[in-house]
């Protein structure tokens, strides 16, 4: 009976991580292929970054309700509903032919990524505090799943086509609600009603500051793993499975290796510690990628985005080593918000790299916008891993009676 119970935060884990890493493939399916999408269409640089980052916006802003709902409801229930309603937008993808019936695709796939904010919850209530950084550093090994769509989505589109691909993908996703709803359970723990929006948004300065780490670090690994594909295009003229390939490496580096060693190291030396090196490093590369945007070489230019995506993954990890360790009774609302902000980091940068393509010819701007973003975020790491105790915070005791 012990071994059994010593087992089961490891099973439970497994199974949240493959759930969250379909969904992250299905939230990945549409930006491979959308450098052939913008040619087939005639579509703006404009265009395409507006379609490869919408996305981003539904999965930002559910994750603030689905955060307190899992709070409430458990991860069983919830993972099993996101699964099945998951499996319609990757039909639509392989069907529609027109630009606004992509953006509402886009748009749709979106629910996909907001899974997020469902297994962080239930991933932490089966984790002691002192594993919750390598448990959370695991679950986001789902994030891989843009690398499987980074490069199946321009095979099978130059194949069988890309309505194949969307029966696939909702094949894939709709079995697994099966096995999940057949095997997953929550953790025993008594649940709490969903905080009041008003009462999470009053959380304290420690709130915003991860939701703004977060929005750098995975909003970063993001628009570089959605972005990247056109963006080896325009540089190398790449076909998209080749430029495909080379960014499921980014996507494997930074959601594979590097963020599960973010939360290791967070479990060990403190998450502020971690983070002000993460975003040293992702300002440094930042730097490099707008030298190289001038004059690109391939050589270069794969050493720095392997080193970026290492840093912002390793950000990303020790980022959720904190949420629950300073939000333990509400952090299922906490992730929410978080959660919310990386996406929406995710949505603004291939805007900004697609508009200043258009307005200059190059890519260098957008990054200079990334090294100050970072270096001021590492600036405030390091005050922060002077000052503050990395210990429950203590407004979350106010949320904790809710039982």
């Amino acid at each position: 009976m012990n071994e059994k119970r010593a087992a089961a935060p490891l099973r439970e884990l497994t199974l949240a991580t493959l759930a969250f890493f379909l969904c992250f493939a299905a939230w990945g399916m549409l930006s491979p292929i959308a450098p052939k999408l913008q040619d087939q269409l005639g579509l703006s640089d404009t265009e395409t970054a507006i379609m490869i980052a919408l996305p981003v916006v539904l999965g930002s802003l559910l994750r603030i309700p689905l955060g307190r709902l899992t709070d409430r409801h458990g991860g069983r229930l919830m993972f099993t509903g996101i699964l099945v309603f998951s499996a319609l937008p990757p039909l639509l993808v392989g069907t529609v032919a027109s630009y606004p019936l992509l953006l509402l695709s886009g748009l749709l796939l979106g629910v996909s990524g907001a899974s997020f904010a469902i297994g962080v919850p239930f991933v932490a209530a089966w984790f002691e505090g002192e594993r919750q950084g390598w448990a959370l550093g695991i679950y986001g090994v789902g994030t891989a799943g843009t690398a499987v769509s980074a490069f199946a989505m321009p095979a099978l589109f130059d194949g069988p086509g890309r309505g194949v691909a969307g029966v696939i993908y909702a094949a894939a996703l709709l079995a697994y609600a099966v096995i999940w709803w057949t095997l997953a359970r929550n953790a025993e723990a008594e649940r709490s009603e969903p905080v009041p929006i008003r009462e999470v948004l009053r959380l304290g300065p420690a709130l915003w500051q991860l939701a703004l780490f977060y929005f750098v670090t995975f909003g970063g690994f993001v628009a570089m793993s959605i972005y990247l594909p056109k963006l080896l295009k325009d540089w190398f003229h790449y076909s998209l499975t080749a430029a495909g390939l080379r960014t499921a490496g980014f996507v494997v580096v930074a959601a594979v290796v590097a963020r599960p060693i973010g939360g290791y190291l967070a479990d060990r030396i403190g998450g502020y510690k971690v983070m002000a090196v993460a975003f040293l490093g992702i300002g440094l590369d930042a730097m490099a990628l707008a030298w190289q945007a001038s004059d690109p070489s391939i050589v270069p230019t794969t050493i720095i985005c392997l080193s970026l995506g290492f840093f912002l993954g390793l950000g990303s990890g020790a980022v959720f080593k904190l949420v629950p360790q300073r939000f333990p009774q509400a952090t299922g609302a906490a992730t929410g918000i978080v959660g919310a902000a990386g996406g929406l980091g995710g949505f603004f940068p291939p805007l900004v790299l697609g508009i200043v393509k258009d307005a200059t010819g190059t890519y260098v701007m957008a990054f200079v916008f990334l090294v100050a973003f970072a270096w001021m975020c590492a600036g405030l790491a390091m005050m922060l891993a002077g000052t503050v105790m990395q210990a429950p915070s203590d407004t979350t005791t106010a949320l904790g009676t809710r039982r």
